[in-house]
C-alpha cells in the first residue's frame, strides 16, 4: 500500500481548498452574474444552490478522495474499476487545458500591477489592452507570433507555480497559500474599504444589491445561480478529489466542506461590494448609470477597472497594484491546485517520481500556453475556456454524480464513511439533493447548452459563440473539449503501474 503525502494541519488543507475555488473568476464573474439576474434577490437562488448542490457535491469529492486516498483517476477505479476510472481523467485532462491559459490571465495581471504605477494604460483602456498588451489580430483563428510582452511575464507565473509543485505537498502547496490566502484577504479588504469611500459607492451597491424579487420566477435565474456555484467551487475539476486525499484518516469530511463552501461564498460577496462600489464611482463620475458600465469577464478587470483606477481622487497607483496583485494571488493559488490533479494522477498512474510528473506534465501545459500568448491567443483562450467549461465541467459534474449515485450506487456507503469522522451528520437531504436535485438542474443546463451551441452552428457561418466561423468553433472549441475525453479513455485504457496498489480501500467497510 503506497504512502501518501498528507496536510501538516487541517489548516494547510482548508486553506489549500479555499483557495482552488477561489479563483481570478470570483472577483469578476459573481458581481456581474448577481447583478444580472435580480440583484440583492440573486442570494435567494444563490445560497439555495449552494446548500442543494455545491456543498453536497463538496461532501461527496472530500469523502471520495478521503476513502480512495488516490487522485481522481485512483479513486475513480478503486470505486468502480475501468468503468469508472475514464471519469478521473476526463476530469484531470480538463483541468489541464485550463491550466494552459489560466495561466496567461495571470500574466496580464501582473503586468497591470507594474502599470498601475503610473497608470500606464492613458485614457483608451480598450485600445491598450487590446493593441499594445496583446497585441491581437484581426482574424480569430490565426496565431501570428509571440508577444514578448506577455510571453515573459508568463514565464514567471510558470516558474512560481513549478518552484511550488516541486516543493511538494505539505513543503510546497500548503505553504504557499498559508501565505498567499491570508495575503490575497488583507489586500482584498484594502481594495474593498477604498471603494466604498469613493463618492458615488452608495449607487454601486445599491445597484449591486438592490433586489429584484419578480426575477424569481424566471428559471434562467436559478440555473445561472447552480451553474455559478458549481464552477466557482472547483468541483468536478478533479481538484478536491485530489487534495482530500491527503489528508489524515480521522479528518472532519463535512464539516471541511461546509468551511470551503462558506469561506468562498463570502469571499465572492466581498468582491460583489469592492467591485460595485468601484462602478458606482464611475458611473457618477460620467454621469451614466452602473449598468452602462458594468461588464462581464475580462473586459471588466482590464478594461473597466483601469478607467476607474485612473478616475480616482488620490492613491491611484496604490489602490491599482493592490487590486491587480489580488488577481496574481487568486490566480497562483488556483493554477497550483489545477496542475496538483494531473502531477498526482501521472504519478500515481505510471509510477514515476513527482518531480519528473512536474516536470513532463507542468512543462507540457507551459508549452501549449504559450499559444495563448500569439497575436491571436485571445480568440484560442475565449473559445476554449467557454467550450471546456461548458462541455467539459459541467458535464462531468453531471456524469459524476449520475454515476455514483444510481449507477455504482455509492452513496449510502460515502455517507456512513463521512459520517463515521464528521461532526455534522449526513442524512436523507444529502442523498436527495444528489440524486434529485443537481442531476436535474445539471441536466437542464447541459440540454439548454447543447440546444444553443450545437444546433445554432448550423444555421450559418456566425450563429455560433461570439459569432467566430464554424471552422474556428470547430476545432478551437468542439475539438478541444472533446479531445479531454477521448484522452481520458486512452489512459483509462493504459495499464497501472505494478508498484500502485489499486486494490487498496476498494472494498473495506462495504
Amino acid at each position: 500500500m503506497e504512502q501518501r503525502s498528507q496536510w501538516g494541519s487541517r489548516a494547510g488543507f482548508i486553506l489549500a481548498a479555499v483557495g482552488s475555488a477561489v479563483g481570478l473568476g470570483n472577483i469578476w464573474r459573481f458581481p456581474y452574474v448577481a447583478f444580472e439576474n435580480g440583484g440583492g434577490a440573486f442570494f435567494i437562488p444563490y445560497l439555495f444552490a449552494l446548500l442543494t448542490a455545491g456543498i453536497p457535491i463538496l461532501i461527496l469529492e472530500f469523502t471520495m478522495g478521503h476513502k480512495y486516498r488516490g487522485s481522481a483517476p485512483l479513486s475513480f477505479f478503486r470505486m468502480g474499476g475501468k468503468k469508472a476510472e475514464w471519469l478521473g481523467w476526463w476530469a484531470i485532462f480538463v483541468s489541464f487545458v485550463i491550466s494552459t491559459y489560466y495561466a496567461v490571465i495571470i500574466a496580464w495581471a501582473m503586468k497591470y500591477t507594474v502599470y498601475s504605477f503610473d497608470q500606464a494604460w492613458g485614457d483608451d483602456t480598450a485600445g491598450f489592452l487590446f493593441g499594445t498588451v496583446l497585441k491581437l489580430g484581426d482574424v480569430p483563428g490565426e496565431a501570428g507570433g509571440i508577444v514578448p510582452g506577455v510571453a515573459i511575464p508568463l514565464l514567471l507565473v510558470w516558474a512560481i507555480a513549478f518552484f511550488i509543485l516541486f516543493a511538494g505537498v505539505k513543503k510546497g502547496i500548503e505553504v504557499a497559500n498559508k501565505i498567499f490566502i491570508p495575503t490575497l484577504v488583507v489586500i482584498f479588504l484594502m481594495v474593498v474599504i477604498r471603494a466604498v469611500t469613493l463618492d458615488g459607492a452608495a449607487v454601486g451597491l445599491n445597484a449591486f444589491f438592490e433586489p429584484n424579487f419578480s426575477e424569481l420566477s424566471n428559471p434562467k435565474v436559478w440555473v445561472a445561480a447552480y451553474g455559478h456555484i458549481f464552477f466557482s467551487l472547483s468541483i468536478a475539476f478533479a481538484i478536491m478529489i485530489t487534495y482530500s486525499s491527503y489528508l489524515p484518516k480521522k479528518s472532519d469530511i463535512t464539516n471541511n466542506a461546509f468551511i470551503t463552501g462558506f469561506a468562498n461564498s463570502a469571499f465572492e460577496l466581498l468582491a460583489g461590494i469592492g467591485v460595485f462600489a468601484a462602478l458606482g464611482f464611475m458611473a457618477v463620475q460620467q454621469g451614466v448609470e452602473v449598468k452602462d458600465v458594468a461588464s462581464a469577464g475580462v473586459g471588466l478587470a482590464f478594461v473597466v477597472f483601469p478607467q476607474i483606477i485612473s478616475e480616482f481622487p488620490g492613491m491611484n497607483g496604490l489602490f491599482g497594484v493592490l487590486f491587480f496583485l489580488s488577481l496574481v494571488l487568486a490566480g497562483l493559488t488556483s493554477l497550483v491546485s489545477i496542475c496538483e490533479t494531473y502531477v498526482a494522477g501521472f504519478t500515481e498512474k505510471f509510477g514515476i517520481s513527482r518531480n519528473k510528473a512536474v516536470a513532463f506534465g507542468v512543462g507540457a501545459a507551459a508549452l501549449i500556453s504559450f499559444l495563448f500568448a500569439t497575436n491571436g491567443g485571445l480568440y484560442f483562450l475565449d473559445v476554449a475556456d467557454y467550450f471546456i467549461n461548458q462541455f467539459g465541467v459541467a458535464a462531468i459534474g453531471l456524469i459524476e454524480v449520475v454515476a455514483i449515485a444510481w449507477f455504482f450506487k455509492k452513496l449510502p456507503i460515502f455517507e456512513d464513511h463521512a459520517n463515521a469522522v464528521s461532526d455534522i451528520r449526513l442524512g436523507a437531504w444529502w442523498k436527495i439533493c444528489l440524486k434529485f436535485v443537481t442531476p436535474l438542474v445539471l441536466g437542464y443546463m447541459m440540454f439548454g447548452l447543447m440546444k444553443l451551441n450545437l444546433l445554432k452552428q448550423f444555421e450559418n457561418d456566425t450563429g455560433n459563440y461570439e459569432g467566430y466561423s464554424n471552422t474556428f468553433i470547430l476545432y478551437a472549441g468542439w475539438f478541444v473539449a472533446a479531445g479531454a475525453i477521448i484522452l481520458g479513455f486512452i489512459f483509462t485504457a493504459m495499464k497501472w503501474n505494478k508498484n500502485t496498489d489499486v486494490d487498496a480501500y476498494q472494498h473495506d467497510g462495504e
